[in-house]
C-alpha cells in the first residue's frame, strides 16, 4: 500500500493549530516535534521518523523545481499554504545526510500591537513619513510578527504605497487604505539588494525588510530612509547599542564617519524584543525600546556607541526603556517570575538591584 505522506503531514499541521504551537519539527530518529510556549513537545502517539519517512513527509511539501533547488543548493526556504487555513515558513535542509524541516507557524490573523502585548509607541514610529526603525533581536523571538503589525497599522489607519521584500513571504496583507504590494525572494526577485534598489524606483512610502543580510542591503535602506521613505527591517541582534555598532562594522574604514552621519540623521528608534514565559502559560514580549533623540543621535554621530545604554537608562520621559526595566516591571506585576527574568535578562546583577534582590 501507498503511504500517504501528504494526508500524513497535513495531520500534523491540523495539530499545530490545535496546540497554539509555533514550529513543527521533523527529524530522522524522532518522532515528530512542535514547540508549545517555546518548550519542545514529542508527538509521542507517531513513530519515530525513519528516513524513507521523513524524505516522504517532507517531499510532499515540495514542488519539481523546490526539489532540483534543495539538491543543488542543500537547503531551501519557501513558504506553505495550507488549505486557506494558515500559512508555515519552511526550511528544509540536510543533516548528517537525512532530509530535515523546520516548519515555523504563521497565524492567518495579523494580531494588534495592542494584541502582542507591545508599547503604544511602536505606532507612533509607524506613524512617520520616512526614516529607518529595526526590530532586533534572537531568531524565533516575534521580529517579523511585530513588523506585521506595524505594517497593518499603516494599512488601515494612512493611505500609503508599501513595498515589502521577504525571505520568504510570511504573512498575508489584507489591502485597506493601502497599496501592498509583498516580493519573495527567489520568485519575485534575486535578492535583497536588488529589489530594495528596484522598490526605490516603483514610488513607495513605506519599505519593510524581511531582514538586511549584508552591507550593500544595508547601504541602499540607510540612503531609502535619508531620501523620503519610511524603511522598517530586522537584525538579529541582542540590543540598541549592538544593532548600532553592527551596522556600522559592516562597512569598510573608509566609510564609517559618513556611515555613522547617515544613521545619526535617519534612525527613528530601534526595538529590542524578546518572547518570555509568563507566570501562568503563554509567552509575552519583554523589550528595549531606542527612541532617537538628540543625545543619541550625538552619540552615532561621535562613535560612543558605549554609552547608549545610559541615555536609555535615563530617558523614560521620552519613551525609552531598557530591558532590565522591563523585565523588572513584569515580575512586579506578576506576569513572569523573578527566575525567568534573570534567565533572559543581559546584566541579571543590575536586574537584582532594580529590584531590590
Amino acid at each position: 500500500m501507498i503511504k500517504d505522506y501528504k494526508a500524513e503531514l497535513e495531520s500534523f499541521l491540523e495539530i499545530v493549530g490545535e496546540n497554539n504551537a509555533s514550529d513543527l519539527h521533523l527529524t530522522v530518529g524522532k518522532h515528530p516535534n512542535i514547540r508549545v510556549d517555546g518548550r519542545l513537545r514529542d508527538l509521542s502517539k507517531y513513530p519515530v521518523l525513519t528516513k524513507e519517512h521523513t524524505e516522504g513527509l517532507i517531499n510532499s511539501l515540495l514542488s519539481e523545481e523546490q526539489k532540483s533547488k534543495l539538491s543543488e543548493m542543500r537547503e531551501i526556504d519557501f513558504s506553505y499554504s495550507y488549505q486557506d487555513k494558515s500559512r508555515f515558513r519552511i526550511n528544509v535542509f540536510h543533516q548528517k545526510g537525512y532530509l530535515s524541516a523546520a516548519l515555523r507557524f504563521l497565524p492567518s490573523k495579523i494580531r494588534t500591537i495592542k494584541q502582542l502585548n507591545l508599547p503604544s509607541i511602536i505606532e507612533k514610529f509607524a506613524s512617520h513619513s520616512q526614516g529607518f526603525f529595526l526590530v532586533v533581536g534572537p531568531t524565533s523571538h516575534g521580529k517579523t510578527t511585530t513588523l506585521a503589525a506595524m505594517i497593518d497599522y499603516i494599512n488601515h489607519n494612512m493611505s500609503k504605497h508599501i513595498v515589502t521584500i521577504e525571505d520568504p513571504i510570511e504573512y498575508i496583507f489584507n489591502q485597506d487604505k493601502c497599496i501592498i504590494e509583498q516580493r519573495e525572494v527567489g520568485s519575485d526577485t534575486i535578492s535583497f539588494d536588488r529589489a530594495l534598489r528596484s522598490a526605490l524606483r516603483q514610488d513607495p512610502d513605506v519599505i519593510m525588510l524581511g531582514e538586511m543580510r549584508d552591507l550593500e542591503t544595508i547601504s541602499t535602506a540607510l540612503t531609502a530612509a535619508e531620501t523620503g521613505h519610511l524603511v522598517l527591517a530586522t537584525l538579529h541582534t541582542n540590543n540598541a547599542a549592538q544593532t548600532i555598532d553592527r551596522i556600522i562594522d559592516i562597512f569598510p574604514a573608509e566609510s564609517k564617519n559618513q556611515v555613522r552621519s547617515q544613521l545619526a540623521a535617519s534612525l527613528l528608534g530601534i526595538v529590542s524584543q524578546r518572547l518570555v514565559p509568563r507566570a501562568d502559560f503563554g509567552r509575552i514580549p519583554a523589550v528595549e525600546i531606542l527612541v532617537a533623540n538628540s543625545a543619541i543621535r550625538n552619540l552615532i554621530r561621535e562613535g560612543k556607541i558605549y554609552q547608549i545604554d545610559l541615555v536609555i537608562e535615563t530617558s523614560v520621559e521620552e519613551g525609552m526603556v531598557s530591558l532590565n526595566r522591563f523585565l523588572a516591571d513584569l515580575v512586579q506585576r506578576k506576569e513572569i517570575s523573578l527566575e525567568t527574568a534573570m534567565n533572559y535578562s543581559l546584566n541579571a546583577s543590575d536586574l537584582r538591584m532594580l529590584l531590590g534582590k
